[in-house]
C-alpha cells in the first residue's frame, strides 16, 4: 500500500527537525555557545549570509501564508533566531492542519496556500491591484548578486572553502542547518517543476550554489508573471496552477450571472 505523500512529508519534516535539535544540543555541549569572534572565520560569515538569504525566501512565504500580522512576526523571528528547526516545525504543523481530502488531493499546494484564500478567494480582487511582481523581481535578484559578489569576495581573499581546518564544529551545524533549509526548497523546486530532469538539475544546483540559485529560480519564476499578477501565483505548479482555480471559480460565476440574465 502507498504511502500518502502528506504522511512522508510529515515523516521529513518531522526527522529533519530533530536532527537539527540535536545538532544543535551536541555542538553546544562539544564548542560552546556561537556567540565568539574566533568563530566569525570569512568563510563562516559567507556562509551566514548564504544561509539568511534562503531564510529571507522562507519568511516571505511565511508573510504570504499568515493572514494575522502577529503570527507571522513571530514565526519569522523564530526563522531568524531557530533556523530550519522553525522551518520544519512550521511545515509540519501546516501538514496536521491539513484535512483528510487535501491530504490526499494535493497536500503541498494546500500547505503553501494561504488559510484565508481556501475559502475566500481574495487573490481575484488583489490581481485587480498593483503588484509587487517588479518589486520582488528587484529585489530577488539583488539578493543573488550580493551571495555571488560574497562568494567571489570569499574566495579570493580566504581561498578554497574545501580546507579541514575550516569545518569547526559549529560550521558543520551551520552547513547542517543550511542543507535542511535546502532541502525544503527543494521539495518546493520538486512540486514546481513537470519534468524530473528539471527538478534534479534545479536541485542539483541549489546543492552546489545554494541561496544564489534560490534567487536565480525564483528571479525565473516571477518572470514568467505579469506584473499585475500576484506575486504568491509563483508558489504552484502548473498543474495546479491557482490561477487555473481562480479562472475556473471566475468563470464559474460569469456562467451563472449570465444564466440569471437570461432568466
Amino acid at each position: 500500500m502507498a504511502i500518502p505523500l502528506s504522511n512522508g512529508l510529515r515523516a521529513l519534516f518531522s526527522v529533519l527537525g530533530c536532527l537539527m535539535v540535536a545538532t544543535l544540543i551536541y555542538t553546544i555541549y562539544v564548542d560552546g555557545f556561537p556567540f565568539r569572534r574566533d568563530l566569525l572565520t570569512p568563510w563562516m560569515a559567507a556562509t551566514l549570509v548564504d544561509f539568511y538569504i534562503n531564510i529571507i525566501a522562507l519568511a516571505a512565504w511565511i508573510s504570504y501564508k499568515e493572514s494575522n500580522f502577529i503570527t507571522a512576526t513571530v514565526w519569522i523571528v523564530l526563522l531568524i533566531c531557530s533556523g530550519s528547526i522553525a522551518t520544519c516545525a512550521y511545515i509540519f504543523i501546516q501538514l496536521l492542519k491539513l484535512s483528510p481530502e487535501e491530504s490526499l488531493q494535493d497536500p503541498l499546494y494546500h500547505v503553501l496556500l494561504r488559510h484565508e484564500n481556501k475559502l475566500t478567494y481574495r487573490g481575484v480582487e488583489q490581481k485587480t491591484k498593483q503588484s509587487a511582481v517588479v518589486t520582488a523581481r528587484i529585489a530577488f535578484s539583488i539578493l543573488g548578486l550580493l551571495m555571488l559578489g560574497t562568494l567571489i569576495y570569499t574566495l579570493i581573499t580566504d581561498g578554497s572553502p574545501f580546507r579541514k581546518e575550516l569545518l569547526t564544529p559549529w560550521m558543520v551545524a551551520t552547513l547542517i542547518d543550511f542543507y535542511i533549509n535546502v532541502v525544503t526548497l527543494s521539495v518546493w523546486v520538486a512540486y514546481k517543476e513537470s519534468s524530473w530532469i528539471s527538478a534534479f538539475l534545479w536541485i542539483l544546483l541549489l546543492i552546489c550554489f545554494g541561496s544564489i540559485t534560490t534567487c536565480a529560480y525564483i528571479v525565473k519564476q516571477l518572470l514568467q508573471l505579469t506584473s499585475q499578477d500576484p506575486v504568491y501565483l509563483i508558489l504552484f505548479n502548473r498543474g495546479n496552477s491557482y490561477l487555473s482555480i481562480v479562472g475556473q471559480k471566475t468563470g464559474m460565476k460569469g456562467r451563472e450571472t449570465h444564466l440569471d440574465d437570461r432568466s
